[in-house]
Formats: structure tokens, sequence, C-alpha cells
């Protein structure tokens, strides 16, 4: 696991938090599938997820638009739907502009 090398500011998080399911029969794969997919984004810029019962991915995208092209990807959509009818118990999708960042490493 790697925290994303963004930009400097101002670029766009979104922050999908979710609960899954006791029977979410699929959603690893598919989750995998949209990992894979989302790196050809035009706009998109990385992602950090952790998932220990409750569930957090954040994204980074250049733009507004990025975020609504991926959001419209016929691939995601169909993860979207399969989300709902499926596998999460709740969700929330948050969109933030990031208009600052600072970082520590060793």
């Amino acid at each position: 696991m790697q925290i994303s090398n963004t930009p400097s500011p101002p670029y766009f998080a979104v922050i999908f938090t979710n609960l899954l399911n006791e029977a979410h029969h699929g959603y690893d794969e598919m989750a995998k599938l949209m990992e894979q997919l989302v790196v050809n984004q035009n706009g998109y810029l990385g992602h950090e997820s952790v998932r220990n019962g409750l569930g957090i991915t954040v994204s980074y995208w250049e733009s507004l638009a990025a975020i609504k092209t991926w959001k419209a990807n016929s691939d995601h959509q169909i993860a979207q739907k399969l989300g709902r009818k499926d596998w999460y118990k709740q969700f929330k999708v948050r969109i933030c502009k990031v208009e600052h960042d600072y970082d520590f490493f060793t």
C-alpha cells in the first residue's frame, strides 16, 4: 500500500465510504477490475483505499469533468448498479476540492 503522489493543488478528491452486506459475492473481483480501469481514465491522479469493516476509498482527479466522465463509464455504471443491488448496506460519496496539501516522509 502506498500514499498517492498527487500534484500541487488545486485538484479534486472523491471520498467513497461504504458498508458491505454480509453476502457480497463478486465484489472483490469487481473492485479489482475497477482499479485496473480507473488508472487509464483521463484526469485520474491516484487513489488510496482501506477496508476494516468500513470501506473508504479516496480517489484524486484533475477536474470535476474527469470525475463525471468516470462516473459515466459503462463498466463503472455496471459496478454501481451491482453495488446498490447486491453489495452495499450503505454508501456515501463526497466530492471535495483540495486547495492545500502537505506531506511528511522519511
